[in-house]
C-alpha cells in the first residue's frame, strides 16, 4: 500500500507540474508578443497539439475560410507546423519555455528549501493580487447573459468537470510533504492544509464567475485565459499585467511540486522501497540532492512534447487515487475517530445514523443521470459496486462517516474521467508494481523487521 500511494504521488506531482509549465510558458509567450518580440510557434507549442491544430485548420482552410478568421489556437499549430524546421523528415516541434522554467525552478529546490520559501511566498503574495485585480476589474465588464444556461451541460457536466479540474488541489497535499521541516508539523499541517483549501476554493469559484460572465466559456480553452479574456475586451495594457504577473506567480506552483516530489522520494528510499541515492543528502544544501535531479529530469523532457489537456486528465486521476487511499487509510487506522494522541484527528459522525440519508439526497438529486448517463461505463460500474461494499460496511461497523464519503467521493469524481484515463493509470500502476516486485519488495524495511 506504501508502494502504490508513492507511486501514485510520482505520477500526481511530476505530471501535475508538466500540465504547469505548458500554460506557464503560454502566459510567457503571449506576454513576449505584447512587448513586441516574436517567439516562434514551433518552439512553443506541443507537437501533438501542433498536428492537430493544423489538421483542423486545413479543413477550415479548404472550406474558405483564411488563417486570421480561425481560432488562435489552430493559427498557432497552423504556423507552428508550416514554419517548423524539419530533420529527416520529422517536424522540429517542442515547447522550450515549459522545459526552461523546470530546469530554473528545479535548480531552486536544489539550493536549498529556505530559498524556495522565501522565493515561493512572494510569487504566492503577487498571484493573490493579480486575481482580485482580475475579480474586481472584471466584475465590471460580466455579462450574466453569459451564464445561461447556467450549466449548459447539466449535473454530469458540471461532476465531470469537476473531475478535470481536480489537478489544482494537488498543493493541498503537497505541504504534507514539509512535515520534516515545520516546527510544530502536528498543529502546523492540518490547520494550513484547511485554511489554504478554503481561501483557494473562495478565489477559484469567484474567479470562475467572472471569466465566465465576461465572455463564453467556449471561448477559455487556452493556455492563458486569464490575458485572453482581457486582450478580447480590448484591454491591452491590463491584460500585460496579468500575463507578466501570471509568468512570476505560475513559478509558485511548479515549486511546490519539485519541492515535493523529491521529498516524497527520500521518505520512500528511507523506507527501503527505493535505492539508498534517493535519501542522500546535500553536504552543503541539506536537500535530497539526487531525487531533485530526476524530478527535474522527469518533469522537464515531457514538457517539451506532451499535450495540455491529457496531461490534465491523468494528474486529477492519479490525485483522486491518492485522496481515494488516503481515506482508506483513516478507515483503515482510526474508523471510530478516537482521540489517540495531541495531534490533529478527523470529527466523528457515525455512519450508521448519516450515510443513508446523505446517499438518499444524492440519489433524489442526480439519480437519473446516474441511470440514464453513465451505466455503460465500466469505471460507473466499478463505483457503484464499491461504493455499494463501503456503505454496507460502513452502517454495520459504525466508521466514521467523513472519511467514508471522501473515498466514495473521489472514487465517484475518478469514475467520470473516462475509460481511456483509467487505461493509462491502471499501466501506470502495473509498471510501478513491476519496479515493486523487483526492488521494493526485497528492500523494504518493514519487510526485513517483519
Amino acid at each position: 500500500v506504501a508502494w502504490i500511494i508513492g507511486w501514485d504521488l510520482i505520477m500526481e506531482y511530476a505530471v501535475g507540474n508538466i500540465a504547469v509549465a505548458i500554460s506557464w510558458s503560454g502566459y510567457f509567450t503571449g506576454l513576449l508578443a505584447g512587448l513586441g518580440i516574436h517567439f516562434p510557434e514551433y518552439l512553443s507549442i506541443d507537437y501533438l497539439s501542433a498536428v492537430r491544430g493544423y489538421q483542423q485548420a486545413a479543413e477550415q482552410l479548404a472550406e474558405g475560410s483564411t488563417i486570421t478568421h480561425l481560432p488562435f489556437a489552430l493559427q498557432e499549430a497552423w504556423l507552428a507546423v508550416t514554419h517548423a524546421p524539419t530533420l529527416f523528415g520529422f517536424k522540429i516541434i517542442a515547447d522550450l519555455p515549459a522545459f526552461a522554467i523546470v530546469v530554473l525552478i528545479s535548480w531552486l529546490v536544489y539550493v536549498g528549501i529556505r530559498e524556495s520559501k522565501t522565493a515561493g511566498n512572494i510569487m504566492v503574495l503577487l498571484k493573490l493580487v493579480v486575481l482580485v485585480l482580475v475579480v474586481a476589474t472584471g466584475a465590471f465588464y460580466v455579462d450574466p447573459a453569459h451564464w445561461h444556461p447556467f450549466a449548459p451541460n447539466g449535473i454530469p457536466g458540471v461532476l465531470k468537470g469537476v473531475s478535470g479540474v481536480f489537478f489544482a488541489y494537488i498543493g493541498f497535499d503537497a505541504i504534507s510533504t514539509t512535515a520534516e521541516e515545520c516546527r510544530n508539523p502536528q498543529r502546523d499541517l492540518p490547520r494550513s492544509m484547511i485554511l489554504s483549501l478554503l481561501i483557494t476554493t473562495v478565489l477559484y469559484v469567484v474567479l470562475s464567475l467572472v471569466l465566465t460572465g465576461m465572455v463564453s466559456y467556449t471561448e477559455l480553452g487556452v493556455d492563458d485565459p486569464l490575458a485572453f479574456v482581457f486582450t478580447k475586451l480590448n484591454l491591452p495594457g491590463l491584460s500585460g499585467v496579468i500575463a507578466f504577473s501570471a509568468v512570476v506567480a505560475m513559478g509558485s506552483v511548479l515549486l511546490v511540486f519539485q519541492v515535493g516530489q523529491p521529498r516524497i522520494w527520500m521518505s520512500m528510499s528511507r523506507d527501503g522501497l527505493l535505492p539508498p541515492k534517493f535519501a542522500e543528502i546535500h553536504p552543503k544544501y541539506r536537500t535530497p540532492w539526487f531525487a531533485t535531479l530526476v524530478a527535474g529530469v522527469i518533469v522537464a523532457v515531457p514538457a517539451l512534447f506532451m499535450n495540455l489537456t491529457e496531461v490534465t486528465d491523468l494528474t486529477s486521476i492519479g490525485t483522486l487515487f491518492a485522496f481515494v487511499l488516503v481515506s482508506g487509510g483513516v478507515l483503515k487506522l482510526n474508523p471510530f475517530g478516537e482521540k489517540r494522541n495531541k495531534g490533529f484527528t478527523v470529527y466523528y459522525l457515525n455512519s450508521r445514523y448519516y450515510l443513508l440519508p446523505v446517499w438518499a439526497v444524492v440519489l433524489y438529486f442526480v439519480g437519473t443521470d446516474f441511470i440514464n448517463i453513465r451505466q455503460l461505463s465500466w469505471p460507473f460500474v466499478l463505483f457503484v459496486i464499491i461504493s455499494v461494499v463501503v456503505t454496507i460496511y460502513a452502517v454495520v461497523k459504525k466508521w466514521s462517516l467523513i472519511p467514508v464519503l471522501g473515498l466514495v467521493t473521489n472514487l465517484w469524481l475518478m469514475s467520470q474521467l473516462g475509460a481511456t484515463n483509467w487505461f493509462r493509470f491502471i499501466i501506470w500502476l502495473l509498471v510501478g508494481l513491476v519496479i515493486y516486485l523487483a526492488y521494493g519488495v526485497r528492500k523494504s524495511k518493514l519487510k526485513v523487521v517483519g
